[in-house]
């Protein structure tokens, strides 16, 4: 399997987060990408290539362009007329209830109010290196979703940072341009045909939700965890089926604390025949491991064998598939965890080996 990667990932490097009122040390870290890369290379069954670029056109096909303008020039900005703090982080956001009834905010002149304008969380900072590796990362998901038009079965994209956070006007939650989005995009606009978008990170991807909400040409399929009781919070409940022309063309699966590989390999057997219902022979994978059972920021307690499976179970669909990475914060396992999968796709044999972090109780 061809494997796209760009070591710019590395740019992006932020030490810290705020979560629940305290600042932690950063999930999103470097070690993340270079862990799934260590991983795929000493399988010795897959090829790098690097990224091409493919401008901005893609990414406002998806974004608003002032987002792509934000994040741009935002790093410049802030040390021009900012604070002089080493990351940029909001401490205000704009609540709708701000200006209920009052019309939309103009975007803010001040450093301090424009990353609260675009951005909703306290875990998504941008240091100097943030913009080039999330333009870098978008190249590799285009660059993975060329190499399966070109004729590859399935490519994977080894995206840093993620993107399935990341709405048409607003990035969070670690992301900053919505890679998976823009992929499936471009591929609609090339090919003319149904997209599927197949969301199996542990967090909802309300990002991609909203960004398709209306559309049914990108059915929107995931499988995460309660947003009653974790991020985003605000989106994913099972009822939230798509409006308008879009009505229908998304499903969600909400699953509870604990759930097992049994659990999870039922709920992907129930998206893959959804999505068999609404796409063609296209599907975008927003591949997130956090659904580990180590993962130090999921519930779940999924072990590494079932990622195998899942992969097999999602090769075995026909479809050709654009996979491109999102979450996995246990690094340890990270890199085994997503050789696994794809060796699925590839219909390769399990292989654990001493490389498996699962215990006695699987993890």
């Amino acid at each position: 399997m061809r494997v796209v990667y760009s070591p710019s990932h590395l740019l992006h490097d932020p030490v810290f987060e705020v979560s629940g009122g305290r600042r932690i040390p950063a999930y999103e870290v470097t070690g993340r990408g270079e862990s799934i890369r260590r991983a795929l290379e000493a399988d010795g069954g897959f090829a790098f290539v690097d990224p091409t670029g493919h401008g901005e056109d893609p990414i406002t096909a998806v974004h608003d362009p002032g987002l792509l303008r934000y994040l741009a020039g935002a790093w410049s900005e802030w040390r021009q007329r900012g604070t002089g703090a080493e990351v940029i982080m909001p401490d205000t956001v704009l609540h709708p209830a701000l200006r209920e009834g009052m019309g939309p905010a103009p975007e803010p002149g001040s450093p301090c109010g424009r990353i609260g304008y675009w951005c909703y969380d306290t875990a998504t900072p941008i240091v100097p290196g943030t913009y080039r590796a999330a333009r870098d990362a978008v190249d590799v998901a285009l660059t993975t979703a060329e190499l399966v038009l070109g004729g590859e079965t399935a490519a994977y994209g080894l995206c840093r940072p993620p993107g399935h956070h990341a709405a048409r006007a607003m990035f969070g939650g670690y992301c900053y341009f919505n890679n998976a989005a823009i992929a499936a995009e471009w591929l609609v606009r090339r090919t003319g045909q149904r997209v599927g978008i197949l969301d199996v990170d542990y967090h909802h991807g309300n990002g991609s939700q909203q960004i398709f909400w209306k559309r049914q040409d990108v059915p929107y399929a995931s499988i995460h965890a309660d947003p009653n009781r974790t991020y985003p919070y605000y989106a994913g409940h099972a009822d939230e089926a798509g409006a308008g022309a879009g009505a229908g063309a998304t499903f969600n699966q909400p699953l509870a604390a604990g759930t097992t590989d049994e659990d999870y390999l039922a709920a992907v057997d129930r998206a893959i025949d959804w999505l068999a219902a609404r796409s063609d022979d296209l599907l975008v994978v927003s591949l997130g491991i956090d659904t580990y059972g180590q993962d130090p920021i999921g519930d779940f307690a999924l072990t590494t064998p079932v990622y195998h499976e899942v992969g097999r179970r999602v090769a075995a669909s026909g479809r050709r598939l654009v996979i491109l990475q999102e979450g996995g914060y246990f690094v340890p396992a990270l890199g085994e965890n997503v050789r696994q999968w794809l060796r699925g796709i590839e219909g390769r044999p399990l292989d654990l080996g001493p490389r498996s972090w699962d215990g006695p109780t699987g993890g």
